[in-house]
C-alpha cells in the first residue's frame, strides 16, 4: 500500500472518531438541556423518567441499527490489495482488470460497469478473437465498495458517473470511449448519458434494472409487476427507498423478509438462468463471489448498491434524459426473472433513440448466454471509430 493511501485512511479513521465524539457529545447537551426545562415545571419527576426513558430508547436503536464500520483494503485488519488501483478525484482507489487489446494498440476503449454481486473479473464475455479482429481494449472494474475499490460513502447516482470517468482519465483513455454495463451496474449507464455525454462514444446496457417508483412508469403495471415479487424483495425495495439507513439491521434479521436476490433463493423463470442459479449454490461458487464483493463490508457494497439504484433519483430519472450524441443500445431478455420486460419495453419507447435489442427465451445473465456478448460488443462499436 502506498504511504499516501495509509495517510489517507488513518484521517478517514481520526475523522470517523471525531464524528462519532461529537455526536456523543450532542446527545448528551440534548438531555441536560431537556432536563433543565423540565425542572422549571410541574410534574418534572415523570416527564423526565419519560424523556430519559425516550433517549435511551432512541440510543438503543440507533446503537442496534448502525452498520460496522467497514475494512477497507490495505488497511490494519483489512483485505490485501492484489489488483492494480486507479485514483480518484477525491482520492479513492477502484481496482480494474483489463481484458482485449493493449491500450495503445487499441482501436476503441471500452469501460466495463459490473451488476450487484459482480466484480471487476466480469465482462460481457465477447470472445478474445473478436476483441482481437475489432482492436478492443476493455476495462472492467469494481464499482466503489466492491471488491478491492475503495468504500464511497457518498455514493450516488451521479458518482457512479464520475467514477467511470476518473477511471478513464487516470488510465488515459482520450476524450471518448464506449461504455458496457450489466444489470443494476447500469446506473451507471444512466447517470453518464446525464452527467458525462462529452465523454461517451457509445453505451450498451445489458438487462438494465429498473427502479419501480420512477415517476416515468406508468403507474398501475408498475405496481401490478412490483407485487408479483417476493415478499422478501418486496420489503427490501420499500426499506431501500424510505429507510436507507436501515437495510443493514433489516437484512440481518431471520425472522424479517429479506431479498431472494441476496441470499441466492429466488428462482428464475429461464431455464438457463435458473441452471446457472443452481449450479452456482451446489458449487459454492454464488458465496465464494459473495464474499469477494462484500469484503469490505456488505454496506458498502451491496447495501449501497439497493440504495443508490432502488432509493430516490431526486436530480433525473432515466425518461427525463435528452438524446445524446451517441449510439444507446439496450438489450433485454424477455424471460428475465428480474427486470420485467414490460417496464423495459416502455421506457424504451417513451425515449425513442434508445435502440432496443429484446431477445427472445433469453433470461436476466446475458452474459451466460453463449455468442451472445460478441454480439453485443460487435453492435456497440458497429460505428467507425472515433478519430
Amino acid at each position: 500500500m502506498a504511504a499516501g493511501e495509509g495517510k489517507r485512511d488513518e484521517t478517514r479513521t481520526a475523522s470517523a472518531a471525531a464524528m462519532h465524539a461529537c455526536a456523543g457529545v450532542l446527545r448528551l447537551i440534548c438531555v441536560a438541556c431537556a432536563i433543565d426545562w423540565l425542572s422549571r415545571t410541574r410534574g418534572a419527576p415523570a416527564a423526565l423518567v419519560a424523556v430519559m426513558a425516550a433517549a435511551l430508547a432512541a440510543w438503543r436503536l440507533a446503537n442496534a441499527v448502525r452498520p460496522p464500520p467497514p475494512t477497507p483494503c490495505g488497511t490494519p485488519g483489512g483485505p490485501p490489495v492484489t489488483a492494480p488501483r486507479a485514483r480518484m478525484r477525491d482520492g479513492r482507489y477502484l481496482a480494474y482488470a483489463e481484458s482485449g487489446v493493449s491500450r495503445d494498440t487499441a482501436r476503441f476503449k471500452v469501460v466495463y460497469s459490473h451488476g450487484f454481486s459482480g466484480g471487476r473479473m466480469d465482462s460481457p464475455r465477447a470472445s478474445q478473437e473478436l476483441l482481437e479482429e475489432l482492436g478492443v481494449y476493455m476495462v472492467a472494474f469494481d464499482r466503489a465498495g466492491y471488491g478491492e475499490s475503495d468504500p464511497d460513502p457518498r455514493r450516488s447516482v451521479r458518482s457512479a458517473a464520475l467514477d467511470v470517468e476518473d477511471l478513464a482519465d487516470a488510465l488515459g483513455l482520450g476524450d471518448r470511449f464506449h461504455l458496457v454495463c450489466s444489470s443494476l451496474g447500469s446506473h451507471a449507464g444512466w447517470a453518464a448519458i446525464r452527467y458525462i455525454p462529452h465523454r461517451l462514444a457509445g453505451v450498451a446496457m445489458m438487462a438494465p434494472v429498473i427502479n419501480y417508483r420512477w415517476r416515468g412508469l406508468p403507474r398501475g403495471l408498475a405496481r401490478q409487476l412490483y407485487r408479483r415479487q417476493p415478499a422478501g424483495d418486496r420489503w427490501s425495495l420499500r426499506v431501500a427507498y424510505y429507510a436507507p439507513w436501515l437495510l443493514h439491521w433489516w437484512m440481518s434479521q431471520p425472522w424479517l423478509p429479506t431479498s431472494t436476490v441476496v441470499d441466492g433463493s429466488g428462482t428464475f423463470p429461464n431455464a438457463l438462468d435458473e441452471k446457472n442459479r443452481v449450479m452456482a449454490l451446489s458449487n459454492g461458487m454464488f458465496h465464494q463471489r459473495a464474499r469477494q464483493a462484500t469484503q469490505q463490508g456488505i454496506q458498502e457494497s451491496f447495501y449501497r448498491d439497493m440504495a443508490v439504484m432502488f432509493g430516490r433519483w431526486p436530480e433525473f430519472e432515466p425518461t427525463d434524459l435528452e438524446e445524446p450524441p451517441f449510439p444507446v443500445h439496450v438489450f433485454q431478455g424477455d424471460e428475465d426473472g428480474v427486470v420485467p420486460v414490460q417496464l423495459q419495453r416502455h421506457i424504451c419507447r417513451r425515449l425513442g433513440w434508445v435502440n432496443y435489442h429484446e431477445l427472445a427465451g433469453v433470461g436476466h445473465f446475458l452474459s451466460a448466454v453463449p455468442g451472445l456478448g460478441d454480439r453485443i460488443v460487435s453492435t456497440l462499436l458497429a460505428a467507425p471509430a472515433p478519430a
